[in-house]
């Protein structure tokens, strides 16, 4: 009998296999696709060598996750590649806000007047970032704080909806590069929380910038699998299960899917039935003849580029696609260019790029024309670059992750409660009303991002399970 199965190989997943693993325990992993990486995966989507991410590209949360950092990754290939520039924000002026590694940098991006605001934010946060960070992802109860002061001073700040913070800002290139951090989401900017939010990844880029995987997100999820054999684990692809028998006799199974799948595998009937989906994504990968043509001089140097002309416009499309049940008429957009960093990523003078801008759940029109009229406003020509491009709407974004219910990104609304009380209300979310069975997917807390930070806190309450049980 083994110690510990795993269902679903995405980072969480690969990450809870690890976390056990390392601790002793025997651990099998089943994934139903041919290859490992759920959101992190790399695949040609477009023409022969153009290599592109169907999910993530940019991970702040990745280089920065307490469960990352503490594996040897290195070893197994993982090498982040950090952009001349995180993050930059254009405006159709040809102008543009950054998010920049320097809190001075950004803050001048932002003029004078809100410059000394945003310092007053972010700098008291930045030295004691790393504890803030565990503290943050470790919620609700993996682990106590390790510093309570600055976790509560972090939460009177980031705890009200974003709107409220960005009061502190006088001019709109501000507000508008902080209502883009929020939108990475997916959550309306009226939230509670989302103020927090908008700061960790803020405070990330200013820490550890916001790189790529060298390859492609691929070598995440094929550096987390290498450790993990290392370690004596397994893992068996093209293995879909469909029920509890379907696997191996264990002490606990450990599921990487949505509530959704956990449920009806397990025959746990109606223990997620309050559990909310939200807004999804409309998503091209591009391959491109050049580099984007951006009007503004810092947006060509940026590993990821946010596009709206202010907070306004975000905000609107934003209730567009998660209230209103309709397609945004001018879409915000999240952009990342990995070949600004990494030319293996396409052929010799080419380039891959993606674009997504948000749609209500389930969604099955075409966004195409609206993302591309939004990006050449900011980069007029840009439809003279495009070679080839991959669409993927909500259909097709959940036939690619069985996670992305109605093509939710975020396996799960990250909005109201749900953005912190995630699958449900519960001091022990990483547990379920079967004894043995455990959800360590995005739709547990900290929630979504490629940071393996579920995955960490669920092995956590396992191999408490298991040593109690032995």
């Amino acid at each position: 009998m083994l110690d510990a199965v795993v269902v679903g190989a995405g980072p969480n997943g690969l990450t809870a296999a690890v976390e056990l693993a390392r601790r002793g325990f025997s651990v099998a992993v089943f994934e139903a696709r041919s290859t490992v990486g759920g959101g992190a995966r790399t695949q040609e989507l477009t023409l022969p060598g153009f290599r592109h991410d169907p999910c993530s590209a940019a991970h702040p949360l990745g280089i920065n996750s307490p469960a990352f950092r503490g594996m040897p990754l290195d070893r197994y290939g993982l090498e982040w590649l950090q952009p001349p520039l995180p993050m930059a924000h254009p405006f159709p002026d040809g102008t543009a806000a950054v998010l920049s590694r320097s809190v001075a940098e950004t803050a001048a991006s932002f003029g004078p007047r809100d410059a000394g605001a945003y310092r007053r934010l972010i700098e008291p946060f930045l030295p004691k970032w790393d504890t803030l960070l565990q503290d943050f992802m470790s919620l609700p109860m993996s682990s106590l704080p390790r510093d309570p002061v600055t976790l509560a001073r972090f939460g009177l700040a980031g705890l009200p909806p974003s709107t409220w913070l960005m009061r502190r800002f006088r001019d709109d290139r501000a507000r508008a590069l902080f209502a883009g951090l929020v939108a990475h989401v997916i959550a309306p900017l009226d939230g509670i929380v989302t103020g927090g939010v908008g700061m960790v990844f803020a405070l990330a880029a200013h820490a550890r910038g916001w790189p790529l995987a060298r390859g492609g997100s691929q070598s995440i999820s094929d550096a987390l699998t290498a450790y993990l054999k290392d370690l004596g684990g397994s893992v068996h692809t093209d293995y879909e299960v469909k029920r509890l028998d379907d696997l191996p006799p264990a002490r606990a199974y450990v599921f990487d899917t949505s509530p959704t799948a956990l449920a009806r595998i397990a025959g746990l009937g109606r223990a997620y039935e309050g559990y909310r989906y939200g807004a999804s994504a409309f998503k091209i990968d591009y391959a491109l003849d050049g580099p984007v043509p951006w009007t503004a001089r810092e947006p060509r140097s940026a590993g990821t580029v946010q596009v709206g002309s202010s907070s306004k416009e975000i905000g609107a499309a934003l209730r567009a696609a998660s209230r209103e049940g309709r397609a945004p008429d001018t879409p915000f957009l999240i952009t990342v260019q990995p070949s600004v960093v990494d030319p293996s990523r396409a052929p010799e003078g080419k380039h891959v790029f993606w674009a997504y801008g948000h749609v209500p759940n389930g969604w099955q029109g075409d966004l195409t024309d609206a993302i591309e009229r939004q990006l050449e406003r900011f980069a007029p020509g840009f439809r003279d670059r495009v070679l080839a491009r991959a669409t993927a709407g909500p259909p097709e974004l959940a036939a690619h992750n069985a996670n992305y219910v109605g093509g939710d990104i975020a396996c799960g609304a990250a909005s109201g409660l749900q953005l912190m009380l995630r699958p449900k209300l519960s001091l022990f979310p990483y547990a379920t009303p079967h004894p043995a069975v455990f959800i360590c997917s995005s739709a547990t807390p900290p929630g979504p991002g490629v940071h393996g930070m579920s995955g960490h806190n669920a092995a956590k309450a396992v191999w408490r399970r298991l040593r109690s049980t032995s």
